[in-house]
């Protein structure tokens, strides 16, 4: 628990900090934002503040910080690292600079920020991928909370029909119809699931692993099959709560709803340390679940022993807070598990139609426009649909493609920050570190994965650290090249 609480006030002091400083470089001033210079009702649109951050908070969080710190938490204490210092000095670098790029840019999405400053044949690249990625998140996020609701009553396909129907809906409406409404809501469900869960452990004071005891204390008893590396690994389960590549995809969303720049610390910074909050406190959760004694939690999971326990994050979520909270933990707990992903699908939708309409510089005032973009979009989504559910796999696939992806996206989003910092003349350092990070794990991970090359660790950590390599050889031939240039 001392670990834990330092790391809480690590998380408050990033903010107040470092957060501070990541503004000063970037400089955010008096001009008008798109929210107000690009107004159309529909996307830009002035909300106030404190909505702004509750939906920028729920948009980038979901379930990620609770289901990825869940199963994070069985790499031991090296998780509370991870958590602490990959949010403060890459993810929410990550988020508050793709945020005020954004609004810098008139509200750009994320291939048109990286198609800025890497290229046009990146920007291509980047509108497939990106696009690829929100229809996996809303697809993946359309069947497993219908799984959950169908232990309530109704048929599972009934409940996918009534989300599905909910996406189509909530993507084409102004955002302050729906999403400005409820989101708020839920947000603040999700922290005060938290603070609850925080109170607890205050009062119950477990003994837990300490970084002290050593990285290589793990939870290898609540799954022997668990015997993934740290590294690269670890960087890639918890995701959001460290840093997220869809973060990106969602700061626009709100780039274009705020009225003040001086707003983008609390709202985009502000917002990931939130998420690091959380995450922190469901890691927390998940070492007591996973180390408690004589009986660790994981053993009240009836499919455990047999199956393993990397599919039950879900059930760790139902289990602490029925047990912890009662009823109302328990309500709390559905709207976690079931809620949280039904908005993170309805912002993807919503973001890959905005993307689509920058390609297509198709004005999204007209609701003929927008429907130009979503019914192609949909059947796809539709038909991806309906191979997860037949494919008795098709959730770990798709869940599996999506989290490379989804951290692979954060290298691309990094790079073009970085080129941004040194074209501006500012202290480029401060996205270069986190940049090379995340291109040796994405690297690293893709050579060792199962799912990808499934090369014998070696050579895949040998692959990672030439893909370092390469980078900095990269960057510093550009930045030679850039210097030259404009020295002239």
């Amino acid at each position: 628990m001392i670990t834990f609480i330092i790391s809480l006030l690590a998380l408050v002091l990033g903010y107040m900090v470092y957060g501070k400083f990541v503004e000063r470089v970037f400089g955010p001033d008096d001009r008008e934002t798109p929210a107000v210079t690009k107004a159309d009702g529909v996307d830009f649109i002035v909300l106030p503040s404190w909505k702004v951050f509750m939906i920028q908070f729920l948009n980038i969080a979901g379930t990620g910080p609770i289901f990825g710190a869940i199963l994070g938490a069985k790499f031991g204490p090296s998780a509370y690292l991870w958590i602490v210092l990959g949010c403060i000095f890459a993810g929410a670098v990550h988020d508050y600079m793709s945020g005020m790029l954004s609004i810098r840019h008139g509200g750009a999405s994320l291939p048109e920020l990286v198609g800025q400053y890497l290229g046009h044949t990146t920007k291509n690249v980047m509108l497939v991928f990106s696009i690829l990625l929100l229809v996996m998140v809303g697809v993946v996020f359309v069947y497993s909370p219908a799984e959950i609701l169908h232990t309530i009553g109704g048929s599972s396909m009934m409940w996918v029909l009534l989300i599905f129907f909910y996406y189509i809906i909530a993507t084409l409406l102004p955002i302050d119809k729906i999403i400005g409404r409820i989101y708020p809501l839920f947000a603040f469900s999700l922290l005060f699931m938290a603070a609850a869960l925080m109170v607890c452990l205050f009062i119950k004071w477990p003994s837990l692993p300490e970084l002290w005891d050593g990285l290589g204390n793990r939870a290898f008893a609540a799954d022997s099959n668990w015997k993934d590396n740290i590294f690269p690994c670890l960087f890639i389960t918890i995701a959001c709560g460290a840093i997220s590549g869809f973060h990106a995809t969602q700061t626009p969303l709100m780039a274009r709803c705020v009225k003040d720049e001086h707003m983008g610390r609390p709202i985009f910074y502000g917002a990931m340390i939130t998420e690091g909050l959380v995450a922190l406190i469901w890691a927390t959760v998940a070492s007591y679940f996973f180390y408690a004694s004589p009986a660790p939690g994981y053993q009240l999971i009836e499919a455990a022993q047999s199956s393993g326990f990397h599919t039950s994050a879900p059930a760790v979520v139902n289990i602490i807070c029925n047990d912890w909270l009662g009823i109302v933990g328990g309500i709390l707990a559905l709207l976690g598990v079931v809620a949280a992903p039904i908005t993170s699908g309805d912002t993807a939708f919503r973001s890959a139609r905005l993307i689509v309409s920058e390609f297509l510089h198709l004005d999204q005032k007209p609701i003929r426009n927008r429907l130009y973009i979503c019914l192609p979009m949909f059947a796809a989504s539709i038909l991806l649909l309906l191979w997860q559910i037949e494919n008795p796999d098709g959730f770990n696939t798709i869940w599996q493609y999506f989290g490379w992806s989804n951290q692979t996206l954060t290298v691309f989003t990094l790079w073009t920050m970085t080129v941004y910092l040194v074209q501006k003349d500012k202290p480029f350092i401060i996205t270069l570190i986190p940049a090379l990070f995340m291109t040796t794990v994405c690297s690293t991970f893709l050579f060792v994965s199962k799912q990808a090359f499934g090369l014998n660790e070696t050579l895949a950590y040998t692959l990672g650290g030439v893909a370092l390599v390469v980078a900095l050889v990269w960057f510093f031939a550009w930045y030679r090249k850039f210097q030259n240039t404009h020295q002239r």
